[in-house]
């Protein structure tokens, strides 16, 4: 009976216990009997619980690109910063590389010595080449082999050499040079002197000039100083010199009239030092030379004053395709003349030609007159591109 009254307490403690029991299993059967009590079926929760989950991922993602997308603006603001900084840092520390490549060309190309002396009773002007001094070195060896060129602005055929001194920085020239200026022309030119490294077999190499505006200076009494060497500038176009003429074009009667007044500055053609210019006046038409008529010549100037009236006629229907050639020339009586400038007008010319021809055009029978710079007459050629004319030679008799 023991044994039974023992299996009946056995058997009797599941159900006395029965309460215990259920509170320790009641949190899992919690969710279930949560989810049990939502009129929903089993695929429809699911998609709920994916449907929650997509919507977390995306926020986690929207917070992921709001913290990096704060981060990119300070980014660009510090690329701006240092673009604007970085240039006012710069030139307050390091100055800017002109300047210092000017500081090096006048600390070490040199110096050179000279004097200045103008006769105003023979018009001439007297460049006394001296010395020069710490001559920057060209050779392999350390050194140079320095000369002088002496030349103005306004005669620029005419130069003058100094003798090559041998393998020395600080050479000293003492000559002097002449040249045949007149004093209304002085304040317009520029001396020039350049000093070069000979070498036998190869060309010469610069060193460096002094370019001196003779407007700059007072030739009252002589000039003698020193000045540093700079690096040599682009070769001057040789200036030709300049034209003033007018034009006028009546349609009604197919007119067009030339009046070519006068000019100045023109290059010195003659071994004295002036000229003996004269003028042509082509008419060009579809880049065939048409017709020509030439001024007389004036003797022994550089600014020769002419007032010669040429009249063409030419039809309104073919002047868009006239070309006007204006070429001063230099009268020779024992070799062939020279040219000295040429210029043309015309609807294939440009700039200040152009403009003018288009206000002959826009303003019929009024006369316009107008100033025009000299250009090389193989540079008004070859714009031209005139056509050649072959000619037939004659069978021997």
């Amino acid at each position: 009976m023991a044994v039974a009254a023992r299996k009946g307490r056995a058997t009797a403690s599941p159900l006395t216990g029965s309460p215990v029991a259920i509170a320790t299993t009641a949190r899992p059967g919690f969710l279930g009997g949560w989810l049990s009590r939502i009129p929903l079926p089993k695929w429809a929760l699911i998609a709920v619980a994916v449907a929650v989950a997509v919507v977390l991922l995306l926020f986690l993602i929207c917070i992921v690109r709001c913290c990096c997308g704060k981060k990119k603006p300070k980014k660009k603001e510090g690329v701006s910063l240092r673009a604007v900084s970085g240039s006012s840092t710069v030139c307050l520390v390091q100055p800017e590389m002109e300047d210092l490549e000017q500081g090096t060309e006048k600390m070490g190309r040199g110096k050179l010595q000279y004097s200045l002396e103008y006769n105003f009773r023979a018009q001439e002007l007297k460049v006394g080449v001296k010395q020069a001094a710490e001559l920057k070195a060209m050779d392999s060896g350390g050194t140079s082999d320095p000369y002088v060129i002496v030349y103005l602005t306004s005669d620029m055929k005419k130069k003058y050499e100094t003798k090559v001194y041998r393998k020395t920085p600080n050479p000293i020239f003492n000559e002097s040079f002449t040249f045949q200026i007149l004093q209304a022309e002085v304040p317009e030119s520029t001396l020039v002197m350049q000093i070069y490294d000979f070498n036998r077999f190869t060309k010469h190499n610069i060193i460096g000039e002094v370019r001196l505006p003779l407007a700059s200076v007072s030739l009252q009494h002589v000039i003698e100083q020193w000045s540093d060497l700079v690096a040599a500038s682009k070769v001057e176009e040789e200036q030709l010199g300049e034209i003033c003429f007018s034009l006028r074009y009546v349609p009604s009667t197919s007119k067009l009239t030339v009046l070519i007044l006068e000019a100045k500055k023109l290059k010195r053609m003659d071994s004295h030092g002036l000229s003996d210019p004269f003028v042509k006046v082509h008419l060009i038409l579809n880049r065939k030379k048409w017709k020509k008529k030439t001024t007389s010549v004036k003797k022994n100037t550089l600014s020769p004053y002419f007032n010669e009236m040429f009249v063409f006629e030419v039809p309104f229907n073919q002047i868009q395709n006239v070309d006007v050639v204006i070429s001063v020339w230099d009268h020779d009586k024992v070799t062939k003349n020279e040219p000295i400038g040429k210029l043309f007008l015309g609807c294939r010319a440009t700039g200040n030609q152009l403009r003018h021809w288009s206000d002959m055009l826009s303003n019929p029978r009024r006369p316009l007159a107008q100033w025009h710079s000299l250009q090389p007459p193989d540079v008004v050629d070859k714009a031209l591109g005139l056509k050649s004319h072959l000619k037939l030679s004659l069978p021997p008799r």
